[in-house]
């Protein structure tokens, strides 16, 4: 099965308290870092591949490599298939290949891409990237996007899949803080978006 997560923001302390957006509800990083990671492995299993589509953590040891960060993310489930976000680095990115915690059995935990990647599940094409794409009506390819917190691009191919986007508020059955998105809830969010768009459409 393959999952999908973006802007999970590890160490981010300034998202408990940030004004510009409705801020996380926890009263430290610790206790948001633990919900992440529990989120996480409640639903992914470690044969499952996890799409994380940018923004990984906020530490003041990101840019070159942090033995702090590294402990959270050998706690989660899968494999997982890192794409950069803007507060990423290519530095960090090799740091988590040097580490990979599969190495020592020939195996791989870790992948990464720079820019995105196309998947394709449910008969249909995805383009993942951080930044979302305004492809506009195409019934060729949908995109999967992070990096816009708390704001739902007004595109019906575009699905944020944010920790903090508001597309999760269109499921009928409310996930957990920081669970990453199935195939089906993606499926279901991109037809509920689709018929709200419609319905703006015809005020």
């Amino acid at each position: 099965m393959n999952y999908f997560i973006s802007d999970i923001h590890f160490f981010h302390e300034r998202l408990l308290r940030n004004s510009d957006f409705s801020p996380r509800p926890f009263k430290n990083v610790a206790r948001m870092n633990y919900q992440l990671i529990t989120s996480w492995n409640a639903v992914v299993k470690e044969s499952d591949h996890v799409y994380h589509l940018g923004d990984l953590a906020m530490h003041p040891k990101y840019e070159k490599g942090s033995e702090e960060i590294l402990s959270l993310v050998k706690q989660l489930n899968g494999t997982i298939h890192f794409i950069k976000g803007n507060h990423d680095s290519r530095a960090f990115f090799k740091y988590l290949e040097q580490h990979d915690p599969w190495k020592s059995e020939g195996k791989q935990k870790f992948y990464f891409y720079d820019v995105g990647v196309i998947i394709k599940f449910n008969h249909q094409q995805y383009y993942l990237t951080h930044y979302p794409l305004l492809i506009g009506n195409n019934d060729k390819i949908r995109n999967l996007h992070g990096h816009i917190h708390h704001y739902s691009v007004p595109i019906g191919n575009d699905v944020n899949v944010g920790v903090d986007a508001p597309e999760r508020e269109l499921l009928e059955k409310k996930l957990p803080f920081g669970t990453p998105l199935s195939e089906n809830n993606i499926e279901e969010i991109y037809q509920k978006k689709q018929a709200e768009l419609e319905r703006l459409k015809k005020r």
